[in-house]
């Protein structure tokens, strides 16, 4: 029997355990575990955990799905539904035992970006673009973002209201981004 077959079974089997059919919900649950056993066990050897852990996860997995039947809606496949299942507790179990997977760095440095440089502000350009912004508006720019002060300090130091000076930095950045894009279009 091929996976949507076995699927569309364990459907059928699942609703009518839901509406109370004792021995199709038996059927149900013994069918699926060899399952849920080998996802959980392809998930533990993937993360590095040992055989045993899957157990464990296989009979957490169980009882959610016990405790949770009444969540599966019958018009989706049931399939995506006990695998998210299998994930959460695979999940779970590891953020229980404080588990980490470590992976030597060695394995994974040809994977790693190179850092790139950031490039070297163009100063004086910053400069003409800031002095084609509005007095109060360079003073904001200039306070906040070359400056580091927060907004409340620029506010009290502009004897502005905070909001203000928010709407200001955001109307000078816009301006400013403006500026340079016209800037680089020349």
């Amino acid at each position: 029997m091929d996976l949507n077959a076995r699927e569309q079974q364990w459907a059928a089997w699942l609703l009518a355990g839901i509406a109370g059919d004792a021995e199709s919900y038996r059927r149900f649950l013994n069918d699926v575990t060899p399952y849920l056993r080998r996802v959980a066990v392809r998930r533990c050897a993937t993360l590095g955990a040992p055989r045993s852990d899957a157990e464990d996860i296989v009979q957490d997995v169980l009882l959610a799905i016990h405790l949770k039947r009444g969540t599966w809606d019958p018009a989706r496949p049931i399939g995506p539904w006990l695998a998210a299942i299998v994930r959460n507790k695979v999940i779970d179990t590891f953020r229980r035992r404080g588990r980490r997977v470590n992976v030597p760095i060695d394995d994974v440095i040809e994977t790693l970006a190179t850092p790139v440089a950031e490039p070297e502000p163009d100063v004086k350009l910053l400069g003409q673009l800031l002095a084609r912004l509005k007095d109060h508006q360079r003073a904001i720019v200039t306070s906040i973002s070359l400056d580091g002060a927060s907004v409340r300090q620029t506010a009290e130091r502009l004897q502005m209201t905070e909001g203000a000076v928010r709407v200001a930095l955001h109307r000078a950045l816009k301006s400013l981004a403006a500026l340079y894009r016209q800037n680089a279009g020349d």
